[in-house]
Parts: C-alpha cells; sequence; structure tokens
C-alpha cells in the first residue's frame, strides 16, 4: 500500500477547489491526459471521469468513479485500468496551520495489478504520487485568494512611457 504526503502552502478549500474541478484531474493526476467528467456531477459518489492515458505510441482510455466523499476533506476513488484491473486512490486533506497536509493511499483491488503488486512496483506508485503531490501542490499554490489562477508578470525591461525624444 503506497501512501505518500505533503504539506502545500495553501488552505483545505483551496486544494479542495482544484480536486473537486474534474476538468481538471489530468494536470494533477500522472499519467493522465484529456479528462473530462461523463457521469453525474463530479466530486459527488457515482460520478464518474473518463480520460486518456498515454505510454509513448500507446492509447488507452480509462476512467474513474468517485466511491467516497467528505467534501473539503476526502475524495476516494476507484480508477479502472482495462486488462490491470482497479485501484483505490483515498486523498485526505487535513488543516497544518494555515496550509494543508495532503495524504495519497493507493493499492490495488481487482485485476492483474493487485496479483502483480510486489515491493519494485510500490517504489514505482511512490515516484508517482511525489510528483502528483508536486503538481497538485503546483497549481494549488499558483491560485491567488479567489482561486484565480496567477499569471507570472512578464520578464524584460520595462515599456517606455510617454512620447519618445524627438
Amino acid at each position: 500500500m503506497a501512501v505518500r504526503h505533503r504539506v502545500i502552502r495553501r488552505s483545505p478549500g483551496d486544494v479542495w477547489a482544484v480536486l473537486a474541478d474534474g476538468t481538471r484531474y489530468a494536470d494533477w493526476v500522472v499519467g493522465t491526459a484529456a479528462a473530462r467528467p461523463v457521469h453525474g456531477r463530479w466530486p459527488e459518489v457515482g460520478s464518474t471521469l473518463v480520460y486518456e492515458v498515454r505510454l509513448g505510441p500507446v492509447r488507452l482510455a480509462n476512467r474513474t468513479v468517485v466511491r467516497a466523499c467528505v467534501e473539503g476533506r476526502e475524495l476516494e476513488l476507484e480508477a479502472h485500468a482495462g486488462p490491470l484491473g482497479t485501484a483505490r486512490i483515498a486523498v485526505e486533506i487535513r488543516p497544518w496551520g494555515d496550509d494543508s497536509l495532503v495524504i495519497i493511499d493507493e493499492h490495488p483491488l481487482r485485476g492483474a495489478g493487485g496479483t502483480l503488486h510486489n515491493p519494485a512496483v510500490e517504489v514505482i506508485i511512490q515516484v508517482r504520487h511525489r510528483a502528483m503531490l508536486k503538481r497538485l501542490a503546483d497549481l494549488c499554490e499558483a491560485q491567488d485568494t479567489e482561486g484565480e489562477t496567477v499569471r507570472a508578470a512578464p520578464v524584460g525591461p520595462p515599456a517606455p512611457h510617454g512620447p519618445g525624444p524627438g
């Protein structure tokens, strides 16, 4: 069972806002692309996202279903990976001072993923979780307090003001 955590420099509400936006799933879940909600209202229990997993030239369509949700605190997902089976992915958000402690816990449920699960696979999942938590932190920390994405200021010399010499 792979469990990893990270402190994110945003409130639990700010972190939840990213998790609760199904269109942003592929922005923080490593290995996914083009996620979109297809059933229910994400992240209500039973709602579903579909997305693509890309491994070089190979593209697989997968889906994730919400199995449990405590708004603002916990999101439990069942990821369906075709012939590999399914996995439970639980994300918990705890207040940590003014910040958030985010804990991801993942383990296989059914299929080949559970049968083939071993310490080497556990290492790969840990590396994936490290990257996922970094992506999630980057998304959350790039937002201002109203939830709008903060854009970096342009780099370079300031634009000239007023009429030039002449």
